[in-house]
């Protein structure tokens, strides 16, 4: 499909358009300069025509920003990547060192460029836009991003450019996604870059450096699904700015609209009460779940110590224990390979589907071993079991009287089910109906 790269300087208003483009509030739009900083794609279509739109930092140079060069760098790659460049400027300021300069770059870079001069919501305004025909890419196209003035026309010029030879999209909704959570700086844009064998994500010591969720889709190694990685989760007292705020959202966004989380622990701190938080939003969406301790050459160990660390965890994580934990160094690259492969293996279980014959050939003589108490005299008998056609493992159990069936019997019942049949990283509903 082709690839459409908006760049443009800090703040000229290219997470405003990308949303209107892609139909939905995907980027986080704020007033500070620089909330970007990761690549965003998303899908446009306009008339019939297809295409990738991806997002970027704002471009700039020799400022004190730490993210400076790591933006600069993303920006370059997408510039590299795309067909087509839509260069955004902004009316109100007219042409500034930074636009002359990504003019330059655009120039070199031999591609297709469509030139866009945002903030154009009045007339008089229009005239300050004729002033960028001096950075000599030929014609402007005036737009308001905010509230949709000029944007038809931009499409039917940026429709116009798009090779003839791009090839047509594959829908890949059918895949699983993969969600890497976890709290700020414990690796997750590393591990994204480990597994995709690029820096795709700005990754540095700073907490707090994703803010966007950014997906991207992952074939390696036998491996077909999408991966996203996410802003960090804290506590809500400690999220004190309005974009920390939406970047968390946008995480737990994530959680709801994935299939398998890989939650992701810093060894070293071990799992705090925030690591357990996010477990329970991970519970509570009902997704499979899989928990990579990061930073494990930094931990100090003896003999026994992965045993200990993997029992001490369960015990917190009961009693849905039944969760691989995979120990690593993303930087070393240790056992990410594992990762994909518990990732995988999870969203399989959560797909699983057990013929009803198999499944009371295994649980009826589990049930009859251990019935259900007798409830002021009355005994419940439970006389078949078969799994609801839902997307996550769900079984109903029918019986006499299932309002006898207390949470305790429910819990040996998904015992005896993930004994019998590999849900590893999956949870189980139960649900006891009447005969």
């Amino acid at each position: 499909m082709a690839l459409v790269a908006i760049v443009g300087r800090p703040n000229v208003g290219k997470s405003t358009l990308f949303n209107r483009l892609v139909g939905m509030r995907q980027a986080i739009v704020d007033e500070t300069a620089g909330v970007t900083r990761d690549r965003h794609y998303g899908k446009c279509e306009w008339c019939g025509t297809e295409f990738s739109v991806v997002d970027t930092g704002g471009y700039t140079s020799n400022s004190d920003d730490v993210f400076e060069s790591a933006i600069r760098r993303q920006v370059a790659i997408a510039i590299d990547e795309a067909d087509v460049i839509l260069f955004m400027c902004e009316a109100a300021t007219g042409i500034t060192d930074y636009d002359a300069e990504i003019a330059e770059v655009l120039r070199r870079s031999k591609k297709p460029v469509v030139l866009c001069v945002n903030k154009v919501d009045s007339g008089e305004k229009m005239y300050d836009a004729y002033d960028f025909y001096a950075l000599g890419l030929g014609e402007i196209w005036s737009i308001s991003a905010a509230n949709g003035s000029g944007t038809g026309d931009l499409l039917d010029e940026i429709v116009r450019v798009l090779p003839e030879d791009a090839p047509v999209p594959e829908d890949r909704t059918d895949l699983p996604h993969i969600a890497i959570v976890g709290r700020p700086n414990v690796g997750k844009s590393s591990l994204t870059n480990a597994l995709l064998g690029e820096d795709r994500n700005i990754v540095t010591p700073v907490a707090g450096t994703t803010r966007d969720s950014i997906s991207t889709y992952y074939n390696k190694f036998g491996h077909e699904f999408m991966l996203v990685d996410t802003a960090g989760i804290r506590r809500k007292n400690k999220v004190h700015e309005d974009l920390e705020f939406y970047s968390v959202l946008r995480s737990i966004r994530a959680i709801e609209h994935s299939d398998v989380c890989i939650l992701m622990l810093d060894a070293t701190a071990g799992m705090e009460a925030q690591d357990m938080n996010i477990f329970n939003i991970i519970q509570k969406n009902k997704k499979g779940c899989v928990i990579v301790v990061n930073k494990w050459d930094l931990f100090e160990k003896e003999s026994n110590t992965m045993k200990e660390y993997t029992a001490a965890l369960k015990s917190r994580l009961a009693p849905f224990d039944d969760v691989p934990i995979i120990f690593t160094s993303v930087t070393g690259k240790q056992r990410i390979l594992n990762v994909l492969d518990a990732a995988s293996r999870v969203a399989e279980n959560m797909m699983r589907r057990i013929p009803t014959s198999e499944l009371n050939d295994a649980m009826l003589p589990e049930i009859e071993n251990y019935p259900p108490p007798a409830w002021k005299g009355k005994y419940v008998k439970i006389k078949y079991v078969t799994q609801l056609p839902t997307r996550t493992p769900q079984f109903a159990f029918f019986c006499n009287l299932p309002q006898w069936v207390k949470e305790p019997y429910k819990r040996f019942l998904e015992n005896r089910l993930r004994e019998h049949f590999d849900f590893c990283g999956c949870p189980i509903q139960i649900y006891t109906r009447a005969k």
